[in-house]
């Protein structure tokens, strides 16, 4: 399984606007937890493992936001 490494910084793209990237960079983590900084703020952010990948939704669970995954 990929896992989120702390010290990385991973990014993905917005589902409207293809020229909108977000950067969220890993902090520190746990078992269930990542902290991330995002646009300068820290959060921590659960796991969710899909299709054998952790992702993180560090922007909250609405229909277009954007997933961060561990690729």
């Amino acid at each position: 399984m990929k896992t989120f490494t702390p010290g990385k910084t991973y990014t993905t793209r917005s589902a409207c606007d293809y020229e909108c990237v977000f950067n969220v960079k890993i902090i520190s983590r746990t078992a269930r937890t990542v902290k991330a900084e995002v646009r300068g703020e820290v959060k921590t952010c659960k796991i969710y493992i899909f299709e054998g990948v952790e992702s993180i939704k560090p922007f909250g669970s609405y229909s277009m936001a954007p997933i961060f995954r561990a690729e």
